[in-house]
């Protein structure tokens, strides 16, 4: 063994940080409408490799719009994958080659909530699960609301959605008590309430968002 180098129990050295996790090979599995399925293999600490399972995604804006009162918009939407209702923040994909995330924040807010915002910030940016995707979620904060006419023709799932206004200490009683589970909702009212508490700052509209996925809008671009 080399001095000053640790080892696990298994014998695989100890590299603190230091290891390259090279891609020595990649094959699709799915490419669909908004994501794809790959698997990689991957050079690992110690020498050896391992398969990775990689759901490339679109990425996505989620909308913390708070009123006048300091009530929070939320959207009470049917999720098929987990088969029930869910409250969450007005929020949608990143699914138009070329715009910017605080202009897709914008045209959602006025789709699924009719409404408008004067004032515009990030709140928090969230990898929803890192460890088998790239999905990143931007949640901003929108204030000095005004309404905006909601498109006459809406999807299936839009059809079916239900708006309310909470009180933003309320919306964050329900994430704390498990009745909202949506992780950038639970995110971003959590930033939220330590930003109107004056606890924090939020960040510019341009911040900088290193983990903004690209891989798939690559691929559609091809």
């Amino acid at each position: 063994m080399v001095v000053g180098v640790k080892t696990t129990d298994s014998g695989v050295a100890r590299t603190n940080g230091e290891h390259e996790f090279t891609t020595l090979g990649s094959t699709d599995l799915h490419v669909g409408r908004i994501l794809a399925l790959r698997v990689d293999e991957v050079r690992m600490p110690g020498g050896g490799q391992a398969r990775r399972e990689v759901v490339e995604h679109l990425g996505a804006v989620a909308v913390v719009a708070l009123d006048d009162d300091e009530q929070v918009v939320l959207i009470h939407q049917y999720r098929y994958p987990v088969g029930r209702r869910l409250w969450e923040l007005p929020a949608g994909l990143l699914d138009v080659a070329g715009e910017e995330p605080v202009r897709t924040a914008q045209r959602e807010l006025a789709e699924e909530a009719g409404l408008a915002a004067r004032d515009w910030s990030v709140l928090v940016d969230v990898a929803t699960s890192p460890g088998f995707t790239d999905e990143s979620v931007r949640v901003f904060l929108a204030t000095g609301l005004s309404d905006v006419e909601r498109p006459a023709a809406v999807g299936d799932e839009e059809a079916d959605l239900v708006i309310r206004r909470f009180p933003l200490a309320e919306a964050v009683r329900m994430a704390l008590a498990g009745e909202i589970t949506n992780g950038p909702a639970v995110a971003g009212l959590l930033a939220a309430q330590a930003v109107r508490d004056g606890r924090q700052q939020a960040r510019p509209v341009d911040a900088a968002w290193p983990d903004l996925p690209r891989r798939f809008h690559q691929r559609q671009s091809r």
